[in-house]
């Protein structure tokens, strides 16, 4: 009977010993997600996500071949325009202008899928692809599997059924599976891997005839596949306007991607999963062409390096954005909070154009230099760091630079180095890493730094990253530190495009 009684006593202390499964528990070991907002939201971001601040974005597909639209449009949705004759963006005049190019130079009666055929890759190096990403300091990437055209850069079984012909890259085109041979490239490196996927296709006929029957054999099928096949670090869903995320049967895809699948505890997810979601629900939010922000989660913005994500041989050297740009665009972003998910577009042969070679070299550079203010920091309780004046917003911007649709990259330089008359400038952008504060400046302070509201603690120090390592003098003045900035004599420090000063011991 005592036996019996201890045994019942234990039993009952394992029952409430054991873990609790709630949907607001972690996923893994320790928890199982519901397909609830309120469970599948409550799951983090992935930390080494929020550590990472800059991926590259890989836009590659039949689109590649023609490769035009007019600049401050995307040259990827060239099918959506010439099918439709219609064109929106940054000055479009005339709604017909990718149809009649098209007619011009390809004939009327030349269809966009034969693109499919002419989109070879011959020039394809994948080898070649990841080391730039990984001297361009990128931490991650996010390649298009398939963009809302339906032509799938892996071997899609669904892809050919539903459209009924080869509509993949191991079919036609190639004759390879892309995703697959970049993968194996990029995972040689310490660089993530990750796939954009379009939920949405234009005008496949399934999609045009039976949403529901699309999705259940169509969508679902092709999103588990690749994360099967492929085990992304990153899964991007896009086209998620057309429906809500009822239709796309979101919710119950993230269950079984956050419970079952191989990736549950590592995989990033965005925020597109369906009409009204953005912004919302899901994982990381994703502006796109915005600029830096406050936001109630951690977010990151992606944008080309001119206005297309596409290759788009319309746009010339004085369209694409300087490495000065750049950079002060992602030092904003992670003052903010966010990441940069800066893209590139390889043309139809699979050459990524040297410009946009160059410009992804120059932050790599940068961030040599400047890593440590940029990796595996903390949003700060001040962003950044205001002269006195008027500041400029976004909408001002647009107003007077007619960005109707995009907001261009230089944007950042009408904040910091090149204002208009009596507009106020961000002369600081702060990060934060444990009780290290990094003040990143657009140009180099002449003389003395003022950074205001923050107090150093009794033997701090302040040195400028990529100089002589030696402390620099400082003062407490206040609740403002100034910083006695040395005159750089020539051959003492690489030119930089951004100043980073690190402040170790912040109250």
């Amino acid at each position: 009977m005592k036996n019996k009684l201890n045994l019942l006593i234990i039993s009952i202390l394992l029952l409430f010993a054991a873990p609790v499964f709630s949907q607001n528990l972690p996923t893994g070991r320790q928890g199982k997600y519901e397909p609830t907002w309120a469970s599948l939201d409550a799951r983090p971001v992935p930390d080494w996500f929020m550590d990472a601040k800059f991926g590259i974005f890989i836009h590659w597909g039949p689109y590649s071949v023609p490769a035009w639209a007019p600049v401050g449009t995307y040259s990827e949705w060239y099918q959506y325009w010439l099918q439709n004759r219609t064109c929106w963006g940054n000055n479009i005049t005339d709604p017909a202008v990718i149809f009649k190019y098209h007619n011009q130079n390809y004939g009327r009666h030349y269809s966009y899928y034969q693109f499919g055929d002419d989109f070879r890759a011959e020039l394809f190096n994948p080898d070649e692809w990841a080391k730039l990403f990984e001297d361009a300091g990128a931490k991650y990437i996010v390649l298009t599997s398939k963009h809302h055209d339906g032509f799938c850069l892996w071997p899609s079984a669904e892809a050919n059924k539903t459209w009924g012909f080869p509509w993949n890259a191991v079919d036609c085109g190639p004759k390879r599976d892309l995703i697959g041979d970049l993968q194996k490239a990029v995972k040689k490196t310490d660089v993530k891997f990750g796939l954009y996927y379009s939920l949405y296709e234009w005008f496949n006929p399934l999609w045009l005839a039976d949403r529901d029957k699309f999705v259940a054999e169509h969508t679902l099928p092709q999103l588990k596949d690749l994360v099967n096949r492929y085990q992304p670090d990153v899964v991007w869903p896009d086209g998620d306007w057309e429906a809500s995320d009822t239709t796309w049967r979101s919710r119950e895809f993230l269950t079984w991607l956050f419970n079952e699948s191989a990736v549950k505890d590592k995989v990033a997810v965005n925020d597109r999963w369906g009409k009204g979601i953005r912004h919302h629900h899901g994982g990381y939010f994703s502006p796109e062409y915005e600029s830096a922000a406050d936001r109630k989660r951690y977010w990151e913005e992606c944008r080309g390096m001119g206005f297309s994500f596409g290759y788009n041989k319309q746009e010339d050297a004085t369209d694409y954005s300087s490495v000065q740009t750049l950079v002060l665009t992602l030092a904003d972003i992670v003052a903010h909070g966010g990441n940069l998910l800066l893209d590139i577009g390889p043309d139809g042969s699979g050459k990524i154009p040297a410009i946009m070679q160059d410009r992804l070299l120059g932050i790599g550079e940068w961030l040599k230099t400047n890593g440590e203010a940029i990796y595996e920091t903390e949003k700060w309780r001040t962003p950044v760091q205001w002269s006195p004046g008027l500041q400029m917003t976004a909408e001002q911007y647009k107003e007077k630079y007619n960005q109707k649709a995009y907001i261009a990259a230089d944007f950042i330089l009408k904040q910091t180095v090149s204002p208009e008359p009596g507009m106020a400038v961000k002369e600081v952008f702060f990060t934060k890493k444990g009780d290290a504060l990094f003040a990143i400046t657009p140009v180099l302070p002449k003389g003395r730094m003022v950074l205001k509201g923050v107090t150093a603690a009794k033997g701090a120090q302040v040195v400028l990253l990529g100089y002589s390592g030696k402390p620099l003098a400082w003062a407490q003045q206040g609740n403002d530190l100034v910083v006695t900035v040395p005159t750089i004599g020539l051959g003492e420090m690489n030119a930089q495009v951004a100043y980073s000063f690190k402040v170790s011991g912040v109250k």
